[in-house]
């Protein structure tokens, strides 16, 4: 299905299930061409690779980019990332490949969404160093966003070395834009020269419009240290969306999220405060919708038509 051009003051996205119910493919593939056919879009997936949960028991997601791949596939119009992968898990090296193969697959719509991770015990669980953690982003930064952008490499460093390192293919001039997944001052100050966005969760923002300006601030103070122009870099941010049957969102930290600041109501509500994040500066949202379901998505279109209206 190909959507018409919108006046949609800004673009909407989804994050697929995780660990919120035991998703199978089919499930998964099904919503993948949902998300599209609805309207949204971006589709976003989290890349974790274990979590223990509070009884105890393990779980996680499965591998963010073989599922990325198979989106890419199987959609062809709606942006592709994760949301967002953790450099330390993979050789920065064989990443870049990774994510050269996945924009080539997807015809130029993967958006490559980095950070620094934070769940010690996936890092821990699968034999990935979680010490100077920014200290190594910063290594593998440099190696993924020069083999990208640049297409080659020569680098030795503490952590990590690429030597005389090539990546051909390559997807597209330039490669994939990336997208930093924080707003603390040294993550912004290593990406910000570099990178076409930046991506909140909905707890720093409060889940709200109104926590984007302190964020929006730092990023701009971060920028005029680097010599860029806040501008040229999106501000991007998760929100909470609780739908009908909505109880809570099972998350990777063992508990089930039950934030207090849900966005909820009828369709002219949602849209509306979808309007005001735009109005506050942000070019992207991506929902974490409870429950995450196709009727929820389908509950959603009323809204995204609203906006399309302008």
């Amino acid at each position: 299905m190909n959507v018409p051009p919108t006046r949609r003051p800004l673009r909407v996205g989804v994050q697929l299930p995780e660990i919120e119910w035991p998703v199978r493919w089919p499930d998964l593939a099904a919503m993948i061409r949902a998300i599209e056919d609805l309207g949204f879009d971006s589709i976003w997936t989290g890349d974790h690779f274990l979590y223990h949960m509070a009884d105890g028991t393990p779980d996680a997601p499965w591998d963010a980019w073989s599922v990325l791949a198979a989106a890419a596939a199987i959609t062809s119009r709606v942006g592709l990332g994760p949301l967002v992968t953790p450099l330390g898990f993979y050789n920065p090296a064989v990443l870049a490949k990774k994510a050269a193969t996945v924009d080539e697959i997807s015809g130029g719509r993967l958006v490559l969404g980095l950070g620094a991770g934070w769940n010690e015990v996936e890092f821990r669980g699968y034999g990935v160093p979680f010490d100077h953690r920014i200290s190594r982003f910063e290594e593998a930064f440099t190696i993924v966003r020069k083999l990208l952008q640049e297409g080659e490499i020569d680098f030795e460093g503490e952590y990590y070395s690429a030597r005389d390192c090539q990546l051909v293919p390559q997807s597209r001039p330039g490669g994939p834009p990336i997208m930093i997944g924080s707003a603390g001052p040294r993550m912004l100050e290593i990406t910000l020269p570099y990178v076409s966005a930046w991506n909140v969760w909905h707890t720093d923002t409060g889940n709200s419009p109104d926590g984007v300006a302190p964020l929006r601030a730092r990023v701009a103070a971060a920028c005029a240290g680097v010599g860029r122009d806040p501008a040229a870099v999106d501000a991007t941010v998760v929100v909470l969306v609780r739908m009908p049957g909505g109880v809570g969102r099972r998350q990777g930290d063992g508990y089930v999220d039950t934030a207090p600041n849900p966005l909820q109501g009828p369709p002219e509500v949602i849209a509306e405060e979808l309007r005001a994040y735009a109005r506050a500066g942000v070019a992207e949202v991506q929902l974490v919708v409870d429950p995450i379901t196709i009727a929820s998505l389908e509950a959603l279109v009323p809204a995204l038509e609203l906006l399309d209206r302008g």
